[in-house]
């Protein structure tokens, strides 16, 4: 070959590279974990968020929609402060997630503690928790407002009201109640909301403020009964979850006298510090979590309000949230001095 003609071809290979390069046909690997993720939960065992994190990754593993493994970690310690903390000591790592709960809220308010979750990266937003006033099966009382009185009658601290944690969710709706009727609880937290319900269906306290997923087996087994939900409308599940009753049939506390409505954030979060494409895997990953069956399954099992969002929608819910959770705690006395 000429000297000329090896030029020309090796201008045409060289062109051919420029092409490629500059062409938007090549893109770059979109990035995803190269290692296992951790997800952690600032609560404990048996709860809702303890729940949800742990079908979740049930989801991923059975559908293989990650290459990697999920790892769920409960850090519960310090009404989750311990796993806010954590996460927020671990700025730009893209293998670690968290569940939240309200207590992203409660925690920091209530106690002090150094986190904001500013502090962290907003992902999504899976869902929104109800929370439903139940009794025990065995009691008289039909509607939210003939449990109330009866307490009143029994006098200022007669009634338990069984909740997880304090200064948290449960005792911000409990205090709301009080409020509301001039009604006064003896209020007795516990470690988790597996736990709350057993301690209703046990006796041990008069009433709970549960969520559905957490209290609906022991529905379902006749040991528990549901007054109201404190939403602003009735919840849309219609099959039956007992002989005969669904989630649809359990009125509102507002249709019942009682003007209280609450929802909690069953949301993802990472560390500070990560890149657009790092969140926007996990954006696309909870996606398809959502798309699967076994998730759409557990959303009616559990009776929860399908609320998903990503991205600024998000990022101004959780403000909004913040500044609602602030004034509730501020009229029970629940913030830090």
């Amino acid at each position: 070959m000429s000297r000329v003609g090896w030029a020309a071809k090796v201008g045409v290979i060289g062109g051919l590279f420029g092409f490629l390069a500059a062409s938007p046909l090549v893109a770059t690997a979109a990035w995803e974990p190269t290692k296992p993720v951790e997800f952690i939960i600032p609560a404990g065992t048996g709860g809702g968020a303890d729940q949800m994190a742990r079908f979740i990754q049930g989801i991923v593993a059975k559908h293989k929609l990650m290459k990697q493994p999920m790892v769920v970690i409960n850090k519960a310690g310090g009404a989750g402060a311990e796993g806010f903390l954590d996460v927020k000591g671990d700025k730009g790592n893209p293998h670690k997630i968290i569940i939240t709960l309200s207590n992203l809220f409660t925690t920091p308010l209530a106690t002090g503690v150094p986190f904001n979750w500013k502090d962290l990266t907003p992902v999504a937003m899976l869902a929104l928790d109800e929370f439903v006033l139940w009794v025990n099966a065995e009691t008289p009382y039909k509607t939210a407002m003939e449990y109330i009185e009866d307490c009143k009658k029994r006098g200022p601290g007669q009634c338990k009201m069984g909740g997880t944690g304090s200064k948290q969710e449960d005792q911000i709706i409990t205090v709301g109640i009080e409020q509301a009727t001039g009604v006064k609880f003896t209020y007795v937290p516990f470690k988790g909301g597996g736990d709350v319900a057993v301690q209703l269906v046990g006796k041990h306290v008069d009433s709970t403020v549960n969520n559905p997923i957490e209290a609906v087996g022991h529905w379902r087994s006749g040991k528990l009964r549901p007054l109201c939900v404190f939403d602003t409308q009735r919840m849309p599940y219609k099959d039956k979850v007992t002989t005969d009753m669904a989630w649809a049939d359990i009125p509102t506390c507002k249709e019942q006298g009682l003007n209280i409505d609450y929802l909690m954030l069953r949301g993802i979060f990472m560390p500070a510090g990560v890149t657009p494409e790092q969140v926007n895997y996990y954006v696309e990953l909870f996606k398809k979590v959502r798309e699967t069956p076994d998730w759409k399954d557990f959303m009616e099992k559990g009776a929860f309000n399908q609320s998903f969002m990503t991205g600024e929608e998000y990022r101004k819910w959780v403000e909004q949230a913040e500044a609602r959770h602030k004034e509730l705690m501020q009229k029970a006395g629940f913030l830090a001095k």
